[in-house]
């Protein structure tokens, strides 16, 4: 496994167009910034995935080590049986990074001058900072992790075109996406992201993404595509409210519509009911 350095050092030498560590404070010319406004979604259907090109599972082509491989078929059978695999989102466990940037619920662009915020309706809003700041000490890790970002380019209109980002700073556990391709649990991932607007069709957006973490054998390297929907529709998309699964320590459970425990998986034992007897 490579050393959390060498993982700095592999995502340093992969950055493209500068790093986005320790920028130059940004413009605070507020006509330099794009109009990202409205609501993106990824184009198509069907199940959250990292690379969208491919279909969902095996077929990812995931470049895990031997060992993550082992833990992301073992949770692939699991899902096949009924259960939730490495995959806890049926919990209400937030998302994180990379996954929430999968367009999959749709996603907000608020740009200010100092900070860009992602707003979600199913996550909580991540900010990137373009402020120039450093990488803060003693930040408390989350699931979106601690994101600096960085303009760059000028379009025909004078405004910038390009986002750079780079986020750090993780806790977890996450996941790449529904079918659980697992990330390590060191929670050392570092994510850089791309993101720019089509020049010859403004309802179009890319991210390229590119992930370095412990699980994978090299970092991994895909391109979002989000389109601009002509009336955003946003829901109320609160996971607690109306969440029929229950974990119970390492297992998961399902509540019945007349409010019984029921198992996820054929043959599972109920929990350890030993403080009730």
């Amino acid at each position: 496994m490579l050393e959390k350095k060498s993982l700095a050092a592999a995502a340093l030498a992969a950055a493209l167009c500068g790093s986005a560590v320790g920028a130059a404070a940004q413009s605070l010319d507020g006509t330099k910034y794009p109009d990202w406004s409205g609501q993106w979604r990824r184009p198509g259907s069907g199940p959250n995935r990292y690379d969208p090109t491919k279909p969902p599972g095996l077929p990812q082509q995931a470049p895990l080590t031997p060992e993550f491989q082992a833990i992301f078929e073992a949770g692939l059978a699991d899902q096949k049986e009924g259960g939730s695999g490495t995959n806890m989102t049926s919990s209400c466990l937030p998302s994180g990074e990379p996954r929430d940037m999968s367009g999959n619920q749709g996603l907000e662009f608020v740009i200010t001058p100092k900070i860009t915020y992602v707003l979600f309706d199913n996550a909580m809003p991540r900010r990137i900072y373009t402020d120039g700041r450093d990488w803060p000490e003693n930040e408390e890790p989350s699931f979106a992790g601690y994101s600096i970002g960085r303009w760059s380019g000028e379009g025909a209109d004078g405004r910038y075109t390009l986002l750079e980002v780079e986020t750090r700073n993780f806790t977890g556990p996450r996941t790449f996406d529904n079918a659980g391709i697992p990330l390590a649990p060191d929670n050392q991932t570092i994510l850089k992201e791309r993101i720019w607007r089509d020049p010859t069709n403004a309802r179009l957006m890319y991210n390229e993404m590119t992930t370095f973490d412990h699980a994978l054998t090299r970092p991994w390297t895909v391109q979002k595509t989000y389109r601009l929907e002509k009336t955003a529709i946003w829901l109320d998309n609160i996971c607690t409210v109306g969440n029929q699964h229950v974990q119970i320590g390492k297992d998961g459970y399902y509540l019945s519509a007349d409010g019984y425990l029921m198992p996820l998986k054929k043959g599972q034992p109920p929990p350890d009911l030993r403080y009730f007897k």
